[in-house]
């Protein structure tokens, strides 16, 4: 099994978490970014978007970091990570589906707005209204996490994985961030878990101030 994608795309770390906590042996293949390649003919051969993350698993090829985690979940996962029932399966694809809709963008509005302008650049004022939007859904996390130690039932699921990588960049790049507490004791729990500390807690420096993939 092979998995392209540079390390410092978060998108390319969830993959990288769940194949870790999974205990899949793969291969990993740094592409985009400072790597290159995306643009290279045999690359393009393989996904018609030209991006990272790509699963290569035997003679299946699977894009778009989401679709990968299913796929994941569904063939090597089982038990708590892929439930045969498709209304226990809803419970924690809606969230994968609310963090890429909704958290995500959010997050990366910050992300690009802050870290990844240089500081003479940056538009103070869009970057805390978009802090203002990761607050708001940082709230909805607190209020799911009443039930639950994590955001779907009480093992991680798929839906820790999609909202828990966006946690660590939005906590640890420069901008003052209140984390409610229910939501910083889960993510003091992902803190500890092997695969998030190898791949999400990964450093990201060269990213500050680069304007560019």
């Amino acid at each position: 099994m092979k998995i392209y994608g540079r390390t410092t795309s978060f998108n390319v770390q969830k993959v990288l978490w769940l194949m870790d906590e999974l205990k899949i042996h793969y291969e990993h293949i740094e592409l985009g970014g400072k790597f290159g390649g995306l643009d290279d003919e045999k690359f393009a051969a393989l996904t018609p978007i030209k991006k990272v993350p790509l699963l290569i698993d035997g003679q299946k090829i699977i894009w778009e970091s989401h679709t990968i985690l299913r796929y994941l979940a569904s063939k090597y996962g089982r038990d708590h990570w892929y439930s045969d029932d498709p209304y226990q399966r809803s419970q924690y694809e809606r969230w994968m589906d609310w963090s890429h809709t909704s958290f995500q963008p959010s997050f990366m509005k910050v992300f690009w707005g802050f870290y990844r302008t240089p500081e003479s650049k940056r538009n103070m004022d869009e970057v805390n209204a978009a802090v203002s939007e990761c607050v708001a859904c940082l709230n909805i996390l607190e209020e799911t996490l009443k039930e639950s130690d994590f955001i779907s039932g009480p093992t991680i699921t798929l839906a820790d994985i999609c909202a828990g990588a966006v946690l660590y960049r939005l906590t640890t790049q420069g901008v003052t961030i209140d984390i409610p507490t229910r939501v910083l004791g889960w993510y003091e729990s992902l803190k500890i878990r092997e695969g998030y500390k190898k791949w999400i807690m990964s450093d990201f420096s060269e990213l500050r101030g680069r304007e560019t993939f």
